[in-house]
């Protein structure tokens, strides 16, 4: 009997085969962005079992065996772990046509061998298999980010953040290059309870005291140097919506005011403050040679009795509904009138704003770059079959496949590499298809340059990771 996850998975012809193994199955990886925990690749932990490993934190897991019925004691609760993996094993088989059982299932083979489908019928032998392999050396984390040809990862780190760990990993010698990533959530949420902590810490790092906008953005220039030290070049931003409202600096110095004397502000004025807060970021970028990364549209936390129990990213955020165009090309036209637009890739989390993001993207160039506003990957609840078919036909249409940094993760599992295995099927079986079809000409040279351009040689050029650079021509 075919395995399930053979050679040729998602390949439906041969020009698609051809593709995907001779121009896109070596490709290095380079995962821009992600939420790894770096303290376990700098301590290169092991994981005790595949719970730990593979279902503690995964809230793609949660929300599948929750929607199942499974009772909360065995997802987040105190059940023991080999319960919980008997569970998510009783889950699997009703994942069907859910992006999970394909992940699920080629995981399994990647890391382990294991070509047996997950059933409550195979658990207990695979969780023994698994278990025993997780045990040994050759699975530690930083094996696996090896072992699956991880040249780059970059992580998701608060501008708080003293980086030790990236420089304990820096001075390791290992050979993956992990490298922070600049999220500055507690700089832009003016409007929550922490907000006022937030800066009070910033000011102790920076020795700067924040009284006014000034020296606020004082302070930031001081984060921003500090990790651009330490490798990072991009920044990520998890938002409803671009802010792109208008402002003066009188205003915002007035607003900041009102906040750090105690003073409750208005809706406004947190928009106005927001947007005020992410120009100037974008401008430090702009600077540094930055990314910038903008990804919109969730409503996040919708279940309070779920929050309340177990906190965030839980699994009970949602795709939002929100306007994005106008606030999306005022925030990018008033950087880009400044001189100081970064370059930029844009995520949505709402499939009806595909055309509007990719759109969006082809009206800020820059001379030399290819694409300077990226229509980003497929995201989050987007990121399946379908989603990712999607995200590369508008972008086809709307702008240049050719010109795509790829796929990312954006996973907290070490086990979730294969993800970028998938897209590389699925974009290589779309070319294919268009070979078949006669509506690209047979010149695999040319498509598989493209191909290896859009897996791995776009992202090089595009991120400029120093060491990447330093080691390897860029293909442009």
């Amino acid at each position: 009997m075919k395995k399930f996850i053979h050679d040729d998975f998602l390949l439906e012809t041969d020009y698609a085969k051809e593709l995907y193994h001779n121009y896109a199955e070596s490709q290095p990886i380079i995962d821009f962005h992600c939420h790894l925990p770096v303290n376990e690749i700098a301590d290169n932990k092991n994981f005790a079992n595949m719970t730990r490993i593979w279902i503690e934190g995964d809230h793609y897991k949660w929300r599948a065996m929750r929607a199942l019925g499974i009772e909360e004691k065995y997802i987040t609760g105190d059940a023991t772990d080999e319960e919980k993996f008997l569970k998510w094993a009783e889950t699997v088989p009703y994942t069907l046509r859910n992006p999970l059982y394909h992940w699920t299932h080629m995981e399994l083979s990647r890391y382990f061998g294991v070509d047996k489908i997950l059933s409550p019928k195979t658990a207990s032998e695979i969780y023994g298999i698994c278990n025993e392999k997780l045990n040994t050396s050759d699975f530690s984390t930083q094996q696996l980010l090896e072992r699956m040809h991880v040249k780059v990862v970059c992580t998701t780190d608060d501008p708080l953040d003293n980086l030790s760990d990236h420089a304990k990993l820096g001075d390791s010698g290992f050979s993956t290059e992990v490298l922070p990533t600049f999220r500055p959530d507690g700089l832009i949420d003016i409007e929550k309870d922490d907000f006022l902590d937030y800066l009070k810490r910033l000011s102790e790092i920076t020795d700067i005291e924040i009284t006014d906008f000034e020296s606020l953005k004082e302070a930031i220039g001081v984060r921003v140097d500090f990790f651009h030290t330490h490798g990072c070049r991009l920044s990520d931003h998890g938002l409803t919506h671009a802010f792109g409202e208008s402002f003066t600096p009188d205003q915002i110095n007035g607003i900041l005011r009102l906040r750090l004397d105690g003073k409750s502000i208005s809706k406004i004025e947190v928009t106005k403050y927001k947007s005020a807060i992410m120009h100037t970021l974008g401008e430090f970028y702009a600077n540094k040679n930055w990314v910038m990364q903008l990804h919109l549209g969730p409503i996040r936390d919708t279940n309070q009795a779920v929050l309340s129990k177990i906190g965030i990213n839980a699994g009970v955020d949602s795709i939002g509904d929100y306007q994005q165009a106008e606030q999306l090309a005022s925030f990018l036209n008033h950087l880009n009138s400044n001189e100081s637009l970064p370059k930029t890739i844009l995520y949505n989390s709402n499939p009806s704003d595909n055309e509007v993001f990719a759109t969006m993207a082809g009206n800020f160039t820059g001379e030399g770059i290819k694409s300077k506003v990226q229509f980003g990957a497929a995201w989050w609840f987007l990121d399946q079959k379908d989603g990712i078919e999607d995200q590369l036909n508008v972008l086809s249409n709307m702008g240049l496949l050719s010109c795509s940094v790829g796929m990312l993760t954006d996973s907290r599992s070490f086990l979730s590499f294969p993800r970028h295995e998938y897209y590389r099927r699925v974009l290589c079986n779309m070319l294919g298809n268009d070979l078949k079809a006669g509506l690209l000409p047979n010149d695999m040279e040319w498509i598989g340059q493209i191909v290896k351009d859009i897996t791995y040689n776009n992202a090089k050029a595009f991120f400029q990771f120093p060491s990447v650079m330093k080691n390897e021509s860029v293909k442009t």
